[in-house]
């Protein structure tokens, strides 16, 4: 069968890879088409374009970029609707995907599969009307989501595990290297490792490396490491970190966790990330507007939380600095507070155990990959 996937940034690249890997196990003769990265050209088929091409967030970067982002989903339009693939699968990346979904559903007969669901249940509810309209079935790997689609919006959707979960545990149970062997790898000191994660494209990275790295420079008994992504180049590091001791390490986001102390996070994935290798951290957000967003935050959204640690676990597990609270004071204090001897760490690591419990054991591409392949058998698409 013929599979075209659309993701929109690296998660979902490294998502998407996972679960193409297991669809070609369900299914042997599977062919893929994609907008999508490194990771999915490395399973194989035909790339319609790369991921980083489209990854704009904020007002004005995606208003400034609109005619090139218009003209992707028309020629993505076209070229779905030429391939005539038997299904389509959507990862994350609502804005442009609904978009494609709704021209599928109308035109064509080529059921539209979601997996990893736009988190409308933070904002934009209202696209679940045009989620009931036009995609067939909803793959959801956050447990919470099971109540907020069924029971509040009467619309099934398949909880399938989360496939974070199983990449850490796989890559803990074969990764053997020292942290010596790391740091002389990548020509680092013996000092313990504060990890920055400030994101994965260029908008994130401008707005919040620069006060990561002003707030860990109080800490000088540790050593500065970026978490690397893979779409954005040297260069553009280059111009935060200027002067500063500060280490980058380029598609080694794991081995770094698996080495640091302490992090700095932005909001996403990581987070859960880096719960999962059970290392304390400050989720760090810059946003336009402080004020403005934290009263949107308060009286408007619909989440107490803007990580997925505290969403999972429905607590303040980690501290959230965003909106007026990002400030470089706030986060070198929450930073020591999760120092080893300090109370905040035990107190955080504790928290880390009863929120992986939360996500159960299910391997998410597996159990996608299967009901996916069930379906196709039992209704083919036209």
């Amino acid at each position: 069968m013929k599979y075209y996937l659309i993701v929109g940034e690296a998660s979902g690249d490294l998502h998407a890879s996972r679960l193409m890997r297991s669809l070609q196990e369900k299914d042997p003769m599977a062919e893929f088409r994609f907008i999508g990265g490194d990771m999915m050209k490395q399973v194989g088929g035909s790339c319609l374009k790369h991921y980083k091409h489209l990854a704009y967030m904020g007002f004005v970067p995606v208003l400034l970029h609109l005619p090139t982002i218009f003209r992707m989903m028309r020629v993505c339009k076209e070229d779905i609707v030429q391939w005539k693939p038997d299904c389509l699968i959507l990862v994350d990346y609502p804005g442009f995907n609904l978009n494609i979904a709704k021209y599928i559903h109308k035109h064509t007969k080529i059921p539209v599969y979601y997996y990893i669901s736009p988190k409308i249940w933070a904002w934009k509810e209202w696209r679940i009307k045009a989620i009931k309209r036009d995609v067939n079935e909803m793959f959801s790997i956050l447990p919470f989501e099971v109540p907020f689609y069924e029971k509040k919006h009467h619309y099934p959707i398949h909880y399938v595990g989360n496939p974070t979960v199983e990449e850490v545990e796989n890559f803990r149970r074969f990764y053997s290297a020292s942290k010596e062997e790391f740091c002389e790898q990548n020509g680092l000191s013996t000092k313990p490792i504060l990890a920055l994660l400030a994101g994965s494209r260029k908008q994130e990275i401008k707005d919040n490396l620069p006060a990561m790295i002003e707030a860990a420079r109080h800490f000088e008994d540790y050593q500065m490491v970026v978490a690397g992504a893979p779409s954005i180049d040297e260069a553009f590091y280059a111009e935060y970190i200027k002067n500063e001791n500060v280490k980058v390490v380029r598609k080694q986001t794991y081995e770094l966790l698996t080495h640091a102390t302490v992090a700095l996070v932005t909001s996403g994935t990581a987070t859960l990330e880096t719960a999962l290798f059970n290392v304390p951290q400050v989720v760090c957000y810059k946003t336009p507007l402080p004020k403005l967003i934290r009263f949107a935050f308060n009286h408007i959204l619909k989440v107490k939380y803007i990580s997925l640690v505290n969403l999972i676990a429905n607590k303040e597990v980690v501290q959230e600095l965003f909106a007026e609270r990002f400030r470089v004071y706030n986060i070198a204090n929450e930073l020591y507070r999760l120092l080893p001897s300090q109370s905040g760490r035990e107190r955080m690591l504790a928290e880390y155990e009863v929120m992986r419990q939360q996500l159960g054991n299910e391997v998410a591409p597996e159990n996608a990959a299967g009901i996916i392949v069930q379906i196709l058998k039992r209704h083919p698409s036209v």
